[in-house]
């Protein structure tokens, strides 16, 4: 964990910004357990279709994301969240610009 958040009441949306034409992440914890990091999407950006060994769960802080699990499509909005399962495809399109927290489980 970065020193500078340990401790401190931090708003989630200030922790990241957003840039044009990018997708932009900060690892906030990074355990051998389990990972949570902190996304920004400028609208249109994503992330192709790909998997991963391990449950991860999407929290969405702002803004609205197109998530798609295993070919169902899943419009996912500020203040929701999805889970997505192992070893099954997904990917992430901002439909506007978001920002989200991505909590990934090993264990």
């Amino acid at each position: 964990m970065q020193e500078d958040l340990k401790s401190k009441t931090l708003t989630i949306e200030d922790l990241i910004n957003y840039q044009e034409g990018s997708v932009v992440s900060r690892e906030i914890v990074k355990k051998e357990t389990g990972t949570v990091t902190i996304f920004a999407f400028d609208k249109g950006e994503g992330l192709s279709e790909h998997s991963a060994p391990f449950d991860a769960m999407v929290q969405i802080v702002d803004g609205t994301a197109l998530i798609t699990i295993g070919g169902g499509k899943n419009t996912v909005r500020k203040g929701e969240m999805i889970i997505m399962p192992a070893n099954v495809p997904h990917a992430l399109h901002a439909l506007e610009k978001y920002k989200m927290i991505l909590t990934m489980i090993r264990s």
